[in-house]
């Protein structure tokens, strides 16, 4: 493990307490957030223009957000239980779930030209196509609190269970597998697909980041503080994993061979969550106390 010294610029983009929650690249070349206790989503330029969209309720709770195969953004609201969609120029449009109380929140566009999404209070896995048309596939457990969901290089989309403390696969035809972790009270969250062709992802109750192969060969890789909590992990353009540490101030980044190297954030407790490249090649993490932090590699 080394630590380093980084130079981040931090941009306000609300306030401290509206919690910049996840970000994305949209299809305009901007950055998108959600800002999760403000019902508000924030659009961020690279040379630094900021728009803010209020959504039909401030407590909707929109949490990941995506780009969409019709050049939308896409999101999840799990707090009133809908999807939500938003053009790049501000028009704002959502759809309800079929299992009430279900708490949409991962969500990723798929190779099958809809959007796929977790409901971690309904045990389901949920398909949206881009009319608003849901289908929902339930898990063979209960309880398993599904979290963060990915595309993967075989054809399925591949999710986390928080409480089941599992990783999941579910085909395009809704066919589940299920991958138990070895390491007790690992509470996986997020979740992306490497550069190697494998499933990463962090373990926010074990203090380590995770490794599966499509056949289900796990690998795990401690952090030096197991009490780090890792949150959000994302791909990176070099072929390593970038992922936020939200219990230590942290963002680190793992090679496919488990090296580690952790960078500390400006500011403390500002409690780092989702993360994504930008069009500018910088790395953008969302803080809850109310910025984004930016990291040029």
């Amino acid at each position: 493990m080394t630590r380093r010294t980084a130079s981040f610029q931090q941009i306000p983009v609300s306030d401290a307490d509206a919690g910049p929650y996840a970000l994305t690249t949209g299809p305009d070349g901007a950055l998108w957030c959600t800002l999760v206790h403000a019902g508000q989503l924030a659009r961020l330029t690279p040379d630094g223009q900021l728009d803010r969209y209020a959504l039909d309720s401030a407590s909707c709770g929109p949490s990941v957000i995506t780009s969409g195969p019709d050049g939308a953004l896409w999101f999840t609201r799990s707090r009133d239980h809908r999807i939500g969609r938003i053009t790049v120029t501000g028009e704002v449009s959502s759809f309800p779930l079929p299992t009430p109380g279900g708490g949409p929140f991962g969500m990723v566009s798929a190779p099958d030209g809809a959007l796929w999404f977790t409901q971690l209070h309904g045990d389901r896995i949920g398909r949206i196509t881009t009319d608003g048309r849901v289908t929902e596939y339930p898990l063979p457990l209960s309880g398993a609190f599904p979290s963060a969901i990915t595309t993967g290089p075989d054809d399925a989309l591949w999710f986390t269970l928080n409480q089941a403390h599992a990783i999941g696969r579910i085909g395009f035809d809704g066919d589940i597998t299920l991958h138990p972790l070895p390491t007790e009270n690992a509470a996986p969250v997020g979740i992306t697909c490497g550069g190697d062709g494998a499933l990463w992802f962090v373990e926010i109750g074990a203090g380590r980041i995770g490794r599966i192969t499509t056949d289900g060969r796990i690998d795990e890789f401690p952090l030096p503080d197991p009490a780090s909590r890792p949150h959000a992990i994302v791909a990176g353009p070099a072929g390593d994993c970038w992922f936020t540490e939200w219990g230590a101030n942290r963002v680190g980044s793992i090679t496919g061979d488990g090296h580690i190297e952790e960078y500390d954030l400006p500011i403390a407790s500002s409690e780092p969550h989702g993360l994504a490249f930008g069009p500018d090649g910088a790395l953008y993490v969302a803080l809850e106390i109310g910025a984004v932090a930016r990291l040029a590699l």
